[in-house]
């Protein structure tokens, strides 16, 4: 970042080493700061209460509770935290409860460690990252048989996509467009009616699938 900003990191993550691999990682990096790291969901919440950190990178694989759950409840108590997932699960219904939250990321631990690192500042601001193989399995789980054929977009709805594709929460595409958030919301949920889908990461994939989906408007 230029602007002299640390963005601040929670890592919620079961597994000690790989906590402190990541955390020697992030402070190398002059606009990344590891505020602190918890164990178990409780921690997690407790942390993310203290520290009201900016971004939360979280596995959801706790041994105290439901890591999903745990993401969901924390963005309800800290909106302004953004969350990434980071996981080495590759159960199906996972991928689903999770795209389906709208997070602001979703990673694979199996990734690089300049892509965690770029997931955590895009979602500082205000974008998402999802992992080319975690986004590959939910292309192929979307049936397309269950989508309508043409899109139904209004010319405004089209705009949204593009830029809900481009990786932009709905904050983020308002300024784009010069639009209100609530507005902004408004056409997010129609666009996602139309494509059949719900979050916007499926209808990412969804529009993908049907060729919807231009090159990155940014």
């Amino acid at each position: 970042m230029d602007n002299g900003e640390t963005i601040r990191v929670l890592v919620v993550d079961g597994h000690q080493t790989f906590a402190e691999l990541l955390g020697h990682a992030l402070a190398g990096q002059g606009d990344l700061q590891w505020v602190g790291h918890a164990r178990t969901g409780q921690e997690a919440l407790n942390l993310a209460a203290e520290l009201t950190p900016d971004v939360i990178l979280l596995d959801p694989e706790l041994s105290d509770a439901d890591g999903i759950a745990i993401a969901e409840l924390i963005r309800v108590r800290q909106p302004d935290s953004r969350v990434v997932i980071l996981t080495a699960s590759e159960e199906q219904a996972l991928v689903h409860r999770a795209t389906a939250a709208g997070f602001a990321g979703f990673l694979s631990k199996n990734g690089a460690l300049g892509d965690v690192l770029n997931a955590l500042r895009t979602a500082h601001g205000g974008g998402m990252t999802v992992s080319t193989d975690i986004l590959a399995r939910l292309l192929r789980s979307t049936s397309p048989v269950t989508v309508p054929r043409g899109s139904g977009l209004t010319a405004r709805e089209d705009e949204v996509l593009q830029l809900m594709a481009a990786g932009l929460d709905a904050r983020a595409v308002a300024r784009r467009l010069g639009i209100s958030v609530h507005t902004c919301r408004g056409y997010q949920k129609a666009v996602l009616a139309k494509l059949g889908a719900h979050s916007q990461l499926e209808a990412v994939a969804i529009a993908t699938r049907r060729g919807l989906v231009r090159p990155d408007p940014r």
